[in-house]
């Protein structure tokens, strides 16, 4: 077994973290071009944007059957069945003649990001120890968004060359690279798949079995989801309501999205020493004052001033939901139970930019990004709330990881 000292994380840097940084930049190098792609295929700008949520359904629709792969597989196999799903996606959209053939790529994509993501959240949370998970899981994070961000610069040099997919071209070499370098880590002992002949748990015997900490700690974990990815509708919206310019608005986009980088180790070191509901809490406050000052700025600046302070309450949440999962995670079915609490955080990822959209449509913009700063505030008050129930602060000596619920 594969196992890290208390001391050190540098054991996982080029089996986890590297790797990680990679698939980022694949996400990154292709969501600039996914809505692109589809115009140029003929879509309207409302099936494109319907097409980029794919990506999001797929990895919703993921999370259901991803806790049974990486018990029967095992961590490493599902890595590289992941891997190749979603490079043979990647590759429908780098070739793709139309849109739904567009579409359905995106959603494999999305699949295979869901059961990516599971199995290197199921390695961390059995193999890092219990006072260093929060730093373990918030560089992951960090990893992941250093990608996303380098992701669309690299992306550029490739649309240049053979030109819009090159994004797509960018996203299939990083995947490859990404699976080889994590497929070469041996399961940790133990989790080489299901030896037991029994069945494993269904993600619904899951979810009654811990009903009342899905809809209490996991309503938090959606809001948070919601309060994260609206940030990538509302600036560009308001940046488009002010009169910006593209390029300045992607600059203000890019400015926030920097700071999620930096405050990833920070943010980890504060939860392993002070706790999780010390970063938490924090962290959607931040959000719902960023959100709620949007709709007063009225330029570049103060647009940029509202996306920094937003960058600084998304960046020190890096690492939060699934460090939190880790934590009250039951070791006989932690895999299962960690695909049932990924999909409270990707659902509310996958609806919050929707709501958006249709709050938009249904009222004004000003009011849709009101709800979503309510939404990150009621998310703190239910952190607050039930953090402790289930993860109590200082930690036991010994570790339940099944918590009450």
């Amino acid at each position: 077994m594969v196992s890290v000292e208390v001391g050190s994380l540098r054991p996982l840097l080029f089996t986890v973290y590297v790797p990680a940084t990679a698939y980022g930049i694949g996400m990154g190098a292709a969501a600039p071009v996914m809505a692109l792609t589809a115009l140029d295929l003929g879509a309207t700008p409302a099936i494109a944007g319907l097409t980029v949520a794919l990506v999001g359904l797929g990895q919703v629709l993921g999370d259901i059957p991803a806790g049974q792969v990486v018990t029967r597989l095992g961590e490493r196999l599902s890595i590289i069945v992941a891997s190749t799903a979603g490079a043979l996606g990647v590759l429908a959209c780098l070739l793709a003649p139309s849109v739904p053939v567009l579409g359905a790529g995106m959603v494999v994509v999305g699949l295979s990001n869901a059961v990516w993501g599971l199995a290197r959240m199921s390695y961390l949370s059995e193999v890092v120890p219990f006072e260093r998970r929060a730093r373990a899981m918030s560089l992951f994070g960090g990893a992941m968004r250093l990608g996303f961000f380098v992701g669309p610069f690299l992306g550029a040099l490739a649309i240049i060359g053979i030109g819009t997919r090159g994004g797509f071209l960018v996203q299939l070499i990083a995947i490859a690279i990404a699976g080889w370098l994590m497929a070469r880590l041996p399961d940790p002992q133990g989790s080489g798949g299901t030896t037991t002949g029994l069945p494993s748990p269904s993600l619904l015997d899951i979810s009654r079995t811990h009903q009342r900490l899905l809809l209490t700690l996991g309503a938090g974990s959606l809001l948070m989801g919601a309060a994260r990815s609206s940030r990538e509708a509302v600036l560009p919206l308001w940046a488009d309501h002010l009169g910006v310019s593209a390029a300045t608005a992607s600059l203000i986009f890019g400015i926030g999205a920097g700071l999620d980088v930096i405050c990833a180790y920070p943010a980890g070191h504060l939860m392993d020493r002070y706790g999780r509901r010390f970063i938490a809490v924090p962290s959607l406050v931040i959000l719902a004052v960023s959100y709620t000052a949007v709709p007063f700025t009225s330029s570049a600046l103060t647009l940029c001033i509202a996306a920094i302070v937003m960058g600084i309450g998304n960046g020190i949440g890096n690492g939060v939901i699934m460090t939190i999962g880790a934590d009250v995670a039951p070791a006989a079915t932690r895999a299962e139970f960690l695909a049932a609490w990924r999909l409270t955080h990707d659902a509310g990822f996958f609806l919050g930019p929707l709501a958006i959209s249709g709050l938009a449509a249904a009222t004004v913009l000003g009011v849709a990004v009101f709800t979503v700063g309510a939404l990150a505030a009621l998310g703190a008050a239910v952190m607050a709330r039930y953090i402790p129930v289930y993860i109590p602060w200082p930690r036991p000596v010994e570790n339940h990881s099944d918590a009450p619920g």
